[in-house]
């Protein structure tokens, strides 16, 4: 585990080029002060301490514990509770990341606003539970899927590129209201609670497979994860 102030200093290096794009901008083309400018230095600062902390939870906690369990169920030798696992960690961790909530909330009030369902709290709370669960069981019937993969060596383009035909089909006959908020969910469920659980299982289950090569077969799973919700959603949008 690094030192806590050299963990603050990469912190800091990585945020130090999306401090000074939006500086240049509001200096020099702008040509205005930065607003708020002691506010704004006090939340940088609480992101460089929160990014920090966060990134060294991941090492501490989540990845191990990834890992641990993905050696675990292959010495337990039990295929179907192997994949029972993936299933409930992509559903777990997908239905409550934040940022999907935030998109799916979103895309209740817009859908309201826009005359697609009723205006009012208990629709729009529908609208939006529905649209994460059906996120959340595709994550985790992908995370199934990408540990088959995983288990029997499956060529992993092959897996996406018929995954990614169906989200074009789809996209053909999906309302066009949905095909946007679909698109999103793809990318909104590969987030901060998501990633490190799912990466840690693949590289741990490939890495105690004999015959796996944790870099070519313990990664890819984050893909079926982002490709899946396309699919789920706008299905969810041709039913709903």
């Amino acid at each position: 585990m690094k030192p806590i102030w050299e963990a603050l200093l990469e912190s800091l290096r990585d945020l130090l080029p999306i401090v000074l794009v939006i500086a240049f901008f509001q200096l020099a083309v702008l040509q205005q002060p930065i607003p708020k400018f002691g506010e704004i230095a006090l939340g940088t600062t609480f992101v460089v301490i929160g990014l920090t902390l966060f990134v060294q939870g991941l090492n501490t906690g989540l990845f191990p514990i990834g890992e641990t369990m993905a050696y675990a169920f292959v010495e337990k030798g039990n295929v179907a509770w192997l994949l029972l696992f993936a299933f409930a960690l992509g559903f777990g961790t997908t239905v409550a990341e934040p940022a999907l909530i935030a998109v799916a909330d979103e895309a209740a009030l817009v859908a309201a606003e826009g005359g697609m369902i009723e205006s009012s709290e208990a629709a729009m709370e529908s609208y939006a539970l529905g649209l994460r669960v059906t996120v959340a069981l595709s994550v985790g019937l992908a995370i199934a899927v990408g540990v088959l993969r995983i288990i029997f060596g499956w060529p992993i383009q092959y897996l996406i590129t018929v995954g990614y035909v169906g989200v074009v089909i789809m996209t053909i006959f999906a309302p066009e209201e949905i095909i946007g908020i679909a698109y999103d969910s793809g990318g909104v469920t590969t987030s901060t609670i998501t990633v490190p659980l799912v990466t840690a299982l693949g590289v741990g289950l490939a890495g105690s497979i004999k015959g796996r090569n944790p870099m070519i077969d313990g990664f890819g799973l984050i893909a079926f994860a982002s490709l899946t919700p396309m699919i789920f959603v706008m299905g969810y949008g041709m039913l709903v």
